[in-house]
């Protein structure tokens, strides 16, 4: 079976890295574009997966998204018409794929776990075949786009299965000179360029004043994880804060992590996944799998700084040995299993 998958941002690759993995060991045939935008590039070659260059983000303004939107279907269906026929098209949250693959009647799968991307969800859940979801968002929620009679659902998080066969490796710890004497604090930075998070936490900059404080006092080590090149530029304001120069083993950072702060959702819910005390910034409207989380005690929601200084002083200890804190690890296939509802039944 030929399969086509598109990648549109970091921790897609995340995702479907196992599930690429899966179908090429049962002997199918694999395309893979990707767009270039934040870590998505980066990932894919760290993880050598071979992949098409294809497209760019819009940036900020609404003109500039629709632009990009357009010359990347186009680049997507002039690459299907190139190298298809496919049997299916897989994607997580990817439009253009979506939009290419209608055009050209291909099955297409689309998946999220944050369901307030109100116009990305019209879109793709219009378009696409199937629509893969977490059993922890309410089907009701789905309902104005569409999606009901597509849902394929699947229990717990996206991350639990693409990390099941995940074991931390200490080598980002040399590469970044990190010495676990000292707690670690790994901070992703606000997803900037979502358009459901358009607008940043208040708590953003003093957490970086307080984290650069505490690394030149000596008492902790500090890693902040950029999405775009002038956040990283930006962050050159905070001396003493350990910022890579490209994408590293995040997942082996946040398991050896006495404490993650993150202002969007992906690497929240991976230290979740790996055990690993972690708070939110996040200040848009809080999705059900995040809802969940914080009700369960698993994620805290940081909204002042009063909060934020408390959960400094609470968390920094030395971190428990990577491996030894509980974590759930599901079966990959799994959700390659619900991805692939879309493939037509000759090529199942």
């Amino acid at each position: 079976m030929r399969i086509w998958v598109d990648l549109t941002n970091s921790p897609h690759v995340l995702v479907m890295r196992p599930l690429i993995a899966r179908l090429r060991e049962q002997g199918h045939e694999v395309a893979v574009t990707a767009r270039d935008h934040a870590q998505t590039i980066e990932l894919l070659e760290r993880f050598g997966i071979p992949y098409q260059r294809l497209g760019h983000h819009g940036g900020p303004t609404t003109r500039g998204r629709a632009a990009a939107f357009l010359d990347r279907s186009w680049a997507l269906l002039s690459f299907a018409r190139r190298n298809g026929p496919f049997a299916v098209a897989l994607g997580h949250g990817s439009t253009e794929l979506t939009t290419a693959a209608r055009l050209l009647r291909i099955p297409a799968t689309t998946a999220f776990d944050y369901e307030f991307a109100r116009l990305q969800h019209h879109l793709n859940c219009r378009l696409a075949t199937t629509v893969v979801v977490p059993e922890l968002i309410p089907p009701e929620r789905l309902r104005p786009y569409g999606a009901l009679p597509k849902l394929a659902r699947y229990p717990g998080l996206k991350e639990e299965y693409y990390l099941a066969d995940f074991d931390p490796d200490p080598a980002v710890l040399d590469e970044l000179g990190i010495d676990l004497q000292r707690p670690l604090v790994v901070v992703r930075t606000p997803p900037e360029t979502a358009l459901y998070h358009r607008f940043e936490s208040a708590l953003y900059r003093p957490l970086l004043r307080d984290l650069a404080a505490r690394v030149r006092e000596g008492r902790i080590q500090a890693v902040v994880l950029p999405r775009t090149p002038q956040q990283r530029s930006e962050l050159q304001a905070y001396p003493g804060l350990t910022v890579p120069a490209r994408a590293v083993d995040a997942q082996s950072l946040v398991a050896f992590a006495s404490l993650v702060i993150s202002g969007g959702g992906t690497m929240n819910r991976e230290a979740v996944a790996l055990g690993t005390p972690v708070a939110t910034t996040f200040q848009g409207r809080l999705g059900a799998v995040d809802e969940a989380l914080i009700n369960a005690g698993r994620m805290e929601r940081l909204e002042t700084y009063h909060q934020l200084s408390a959960l400094l002083e609470r968390t920094l200890a030395p971190p428990a040995a990577a491996g030894r804190r509980p974590r759930a690890r599901r079966d990959p296939g799994l959700l390659l299993s619900l991805f692939l509802r879309s493939a037509q039944p000759a090529y199942r």
